[in-house]
């Protein structure tokens, strides 16, 4: 037999915005907890599951470049892109019928979990893309989405990104605590997320995002106590205040490295004939060097790019625990002050259309500009609408909303913390579950196991 644990991922929530957030602040485990680097979403889940570091895991950021196929993708939801042995897969040699429930947990998709929800649009074959998500068993969506609506897409990310995604999120966890009840409960809730790279760590819109998003959670913290079951709830990374973006695929471009090729007057980052590019993911970018004779001048000119603390060579990454064939040759850090653009291009007017458009999926790095309505357009707000309207016609529509301005964007994560009091947070119901001091991100899978009473 084991015991039902509830794992809640808050994204972004540190000692600084926990005070702020009296129902979590009754949980009467509260420890430091460390992250890993790159502290992102994938790579810090992976090692919460696995207990390994990118170097085992191989998820070595949201996304990288795939040298087998030529391209570059991020934000990818297969499973077994995580290597090594999950939770589960450990539970269930003590317990063959342990139960695991994910709520959008990341690389959900082909999981070995029993039940699984996981945003995913719909793709018509005109272009139009539908908010939706995939969930296993099937009967499971409609079980869902019959009580709580749509899953709300483009409140999850993009200019509307809002705490609505955030509440479908806790109103479907409590929906599958009760109905299904798990041995295992996985749910991530991005809503700190969202105001605090728009406005930065200490703005006044990120502390009313943590006192609304606590609010949110008190439901489902109440019906898991309620049941019984042991609640965990930590996060990935914690985001700080940054001031300036680092162009590092332009820097590269610029000395002759990177190569583009056009298309109807549109410039795309072409990864097969370049001899060095980045793929930037926040406060960290894997740099792939083509020619090994070139790492050691593409590292000396990283080195000299304003906004870079360090740059990582084959000795740094094993330092780091991020020495996989999947990072880059070299990987470039960030200041604290500073984030990295995906931009390659050299004039806007030059920009693909995807680069004013949410296009997790097309764009070569990540780019938070997305959470953002282009404010150099005061029309804007209504050419989306027109957008939508279009939409809900049956019409093709793209939307060309986002700014190409980075310096907008305020807050980031990616490097290791300065600080405790902006990195992650472990806490749970259950006082004797972790030694005192700090816990390590590995340890993470361990102690759920010990939550189920099978460790």
């Amino acid at each position: 037999m084991s015991k039902q644990v509830v794992v809640i991922d808050v994204v972004g929530l540190t000692p600084r915005l926990l005070r702020r957030m009296p129902r979590l602040r009754r949980l009467p485990l509260n420890r430091e907890l460390g992250t890993v680097l790159p502290a992102v979403t994938c790579s810090a889940q992976a090692t919460f599951l696995t207990g390994e570091l990118p170097t085992e895991h191989g998820i070595v950021g949201n996304g990288w470049y795939f040298r087998e196929l030529g391209e570059i993708f991020l934000w990818r939801q297969h499973n077994r892109l995580v290597q090594g042995e999950k939770v589960w897969d450990v539970a269930r040699r003590q317990n063959p019928s342990y139960k695991v429930a994910n709520v959008c947990w990341w690389y959900a998709m082909g999981a070995e979990t029993d039940l699984l929800v996981t945003p995913r649009p719909i793709y018509y074959a005109d272009g139009r893309k539908a908010p939706d998500c995939y969930t296993r068993p099937v009967e499971l969506h409609d079980r869902l989405t019959g009580k709580l609506g749509a899953f709300p897409l483009f409140q999850y990310w993009g200019p509307t990104a809002s705490i609505k995604s955030s509440k479908w999120i806790v109103a479907a966890s409590r929906q599958i605590l009760a109905e299904d009840n798990p041995d295992l409960l996985l749910t991530y809730i991005p809503h700190l997320d969202y105001d605090l790279q728009r406005y930065g760590a200490s703005s006044v819109e990120a502390t009313r995002a943590a006192i609304a998003l606590d609010a949110v959670l008190a439901p489902l913290l109440d019906d898991a106590e309620a049941k019984g079951a042991t609640v965990i709830v930590l996060s990935e990374y914690g985001i700080t205040d940054v001031s300036r973006p680092v162009d590092i695929n332009r820097l590269l471009r610029s000395e002759g490295l990177l190569e583009v090729y056009t298309q109807d007057g549109m410039e795309y980052l072409d990864p097969w004939a370049s001899r060095a590019f980045a793929v930037a993911d926040h406060q960290l970018a894997h740099v792939y060097v083509k020619d090994p004779a070139d790492i050691d001048a593409v590292g000396k000119l990283l080195q000299g790019l304003p906004g870079v603390a360090e740059v990582l060579d084959a000795e740094g990454k094993r330092a780091q625990g991020l020495d996989h064939e999947r990072a880059g040759e070299l990987v470039a850090v960030a200041e604290p002050d500073s984030w990295f653009t995906y931009y390659y291009w050299l004039d806007d007017a030059r920009a693909p259309d995807f680069a004013k458009g949410v296009e997790i999926h097309r764009k070569p790095g990540y780019d938070p500009a997305e959470l953002f309505f282009d404010p150099s357009d005061r029309f804007v707000k209504p050419r989306a609408a027109s957008y939508l309207l279009r939409k809900k016609v049956g019409l093709r529509y793209a939307m060309q909303v986002v700014p190409l301005d980075p310096s907008i964007v305020k807050g980031s994560h990616g490097r290791l913390p300065a600080s405790p009091e902006d990195g992650p947070v472990f806490l749970s119901t259950d006082p004797t579950l972790a030694p005192e001091g700090k816990i390590e991100a590995t340890a993470v899978r361990d102690l759920i196991l010990k939550a189920s009473a099978l460790a």
